[in-house]
C-alpha cells in the first residue's frame, strides 16, 4: 500500500489546495517559477552590463544561452541553501558551472537581496495581473446582480434586526462599490510596487564605480520594472502595501460571505450558493446544504489579515540590511496572494450562480407585520402633529402590535390620534415596504454607471 504524506500547509495539500488557492496563482510562486525569475534577473543583469561594456559581450551571450533553471540540481541547491541561508550563492555556483568560463561574469556587482527582491517583484507583477482579472470578473457578476435585483425589496438589517426595506440590488451594489475601489487601488499601487532592486552590498553600488546607476536603470528597463531613486533594501513599504491591498480584497470577500451565510440560514432562506450535488453535504444530516464557498472566503479573509500584520512587522528592519524581518515576507507575500486568489475564485463561483429567492425576501419583510416601515408612518404623520409627537404615537403603536400580535396598520387604524389624520388607505400605503425604498434603486443605477473606481 502506498502512503502519501500531506504537506503541512493546506495551500500545497493535494486535498485542499484548490479550495484555498488556484493553480494559476501557485504557478506564479512555486519553486520552479521562483528559480526562473532568479535566473531571468541574472541573465538580464549580464546582458545590460555587456551593453555598457562592463563585462565581455560574448560572456553575456553565453550566459543567456546556457543558464538553464530547468537543469539545476535541486537536491544540491537545497542542501547548500540550508548552509548559506539564502539560495542565490548556491544558484550562482550552479549557473557558473553551466556557463563555463562566462560564468565568471555572473552576478557582477550584485548582492543576494537584489536578485531575490527583483524576482519577487516580477512574481508580484504576474500575481497582480491575475488578481486584476479576477476582480474584473467579479465586477461584472456583481453589476449583473445589482441590475437584475434593482427593485427586489428585502429587509435591511442593522444589529441583525429588521431596520428599513432595501432591495437586494442595493445590497449587491454596496459589494460592487468595494470591488471597484479595489480595482482602483490596484492600478494606483502598481507604480509604487513594481520597482526592481539593484544596489549591491550596502545599496550604494560602490563595486560598479561610476556606472552603478546606469546599470540599475538599464536592468530595470530590460525587465520592464520601475527604478527607485535610492536602494530600497530596507524600505519595505511597497511589498507591505501589496499585502495590505490583498487583505482589503479578502476582507470584502469575507463581508460578502458573511452576508450570504446568514441569508442561507433556514430562518432567512433568502439566497443560496449554487446547487451542486453533494456540495455542502453533511456526513450524517442528509438535509444539510452548507455554505462552503462562503466558509472558504471567510477563512481567507481572516488568514490574509494575519499576513497583513506580518508584512507590517517586516517593515521594521535594522540599518541597511535586515537581520531577519526580510524572511517574514517569504511567507506573507506568496501565501497572501494564493489565499486571495482562492477566495476570489470561490466568490466568482458562488455569486455567479447565486440562487436568490425574492418571494422569501418579500415574506420576510412581512414578518414584523409592518413594523419595518414604522419610520414611514412616523414621517407621514409628522406633518399633521409634529415629528416628536408622531414618533411617540407610532412607538406606542409598535409596542401594541408587538405585544398583541396584530399588524401595525390595524393598530394604527384603531388609534384616534392617527385615524383622525390618515385614512385606512393612506395607512396601508405607508405600511407597504415596497413604497419605502428611498433612493435604493437610484443608487443601484448610479453605482452601475460609476467607473471612477474601476481600473481602465
Amino acid at each position: 500500500m502506498s502512503v502519501h504524506f500531506m504537506p503541512v500547509s493546506v495551500l500545497e495539500s493535494s486535498l485542499f489546495k484548490d479550495m484555498f488557492g488556484t493553480a494559476a496563482m501557485r504557478a506564479v510562486f512555486d519553486d520552479a517559477a521562483t528559480l526562473r525569475r532568479y535566473v531571468e534577473t541574472e541573465v538580464a543583469l549580464a546582458r545590460v552590463q555587456a551593453e555598457l561594456g562592463i563585462i565581455p559581450r560574448q560572456a553575456a551571450l553565453d550566459i543567456a544561452r546556457r543558464a538553464d533553471p530547468a537543469a539545476l540540481d535541486m537536491d544540491a541547491l537545497r542542501a547548500e541553501t540550508e548552509i548559506v541561508g539564502y539560495p542565490i550563492l548556491p544558484l550562482v555556483h550552479q549557473l557558473a558551472r553551466q556557463c563555463g568560463p562566462a560564468g565568471e561574469y555572473l552576478h557582477w556587482g550584485a548582492t543576494t537581496q537584489d536578485i531575490m527582491d527583483t524576482a519577487t517583484v516580477l512574481q508580484v507583477r504576474d500575481a497582480l495581473a491575475l488578481v486584476d482579472g479576477q476582480l474584473a470578473g467579479l465586477d461584472r457578476t456583481l453589476d449583473q446582480l445589482a441590475g437584475r435585483y434593482r427593485d427586489a425589496p428585502m429587509a435591511g438589517r442593522t444589529h441583525l434586526q429588521h431596520a428599513l426595506p432595501i432591495t437586494f440590488g442595493y445590497k449587491a451594489a454596496v459589494w460592487l462599490l468595494m470591488v471597484r475601489r479595489h480595482r482602483e487601488r490596484l492600478a494606483q499601487l502598481r507604480p509604487r510596487v513594481l520597482v526592481g532592486q539593484f544596489g549591491g552590498a550596502a545599496g550604494t553600488l560602490a563595486s560598479l564605480g561610476d556606472q552603478g546607476l546606469a546599470v540599475q536603470a538599464a536592468l530595470m528597463r530590460e525587465l520592464g520594472l520601475g527604478s527607485a531613486p535610492v536602494t530600497w533594501h530596507v524600505a519595505r513599504d511597497g511589498l507591505a502595501e501589496t499585502v495590505q491591498f490583498l487583505a482589503l480584497v479578502a476582507g470584502t470577500l469575507g463581508k460578502i460571505a458573511l452576508d450570504i451565510m446568514l441569508m442561507m440560514t433556514n430562518e432567512l432562506a433568502e439566497a443560496f450558493e449554487p446547487f451542486v450535488k453533494g456540495r455542502g453535504a453533511s456526513s450524517t444530516m442528509p438535509q444539510k446544504r452548507n455554505p462552503i464557498s462562503c466558509e472558504l472566503m471567510w477563512s481567507a479573509s481572516k488568514t490574509v489579515r494575519q499576513h497583513a500584520g506580518l508584512a507590517l512587522d517586516a517593515m521594521l528592519q535594522d540599518f541597511e540590511r535586515a537581520t531577519g524581518p526580510w524572511h517574514v515576507e517569504w511567507t506573507a507575500v506568496p501565501e497572501a496572494f494564493v489565499l486571495t486568489a482562492g477566495a476570489l475564485h470561490q466568490a466568482q463561483f458562488m455569486l455567479g450562480g447565486l440562487e436568490v429567492d425574492t418571494g422569501r425576501m418579500a415574506r420576510n419583510l412581512e414578518l414584523s407585520g409592518g413594523l419595518i416601515v414604522a419610520e414611514a408612518v412616523m414621517m407621514g404623520l409628522a406633518p399633521h402633529i409634529g415629528r416628536q409627537s408622531a414618533h411617540d404615537v407610532v412607538y406606542d403603536a409598535c409596542r401594541a402590535a408587538a405585544t398583541t400580535g396584530r399588524r401595525l396598520p390595524q393598530v394604527l387604524q384603531q388609534d384616534p390620534r392617527v385615524a383622525q389624520r390618515l385614512d385606512a388607505q393612506a395607512i396601508e400605503r405607508l405600511c407597504d415596504p415596497a413604497n419605502y425604498l428611498g433612493a435604493a434603486p437610484q443608487m443601484v443605477d448610479r453605482m452601475r454607471a460609476w467607473q471612477a473606481g474601476a481600473a481602465a
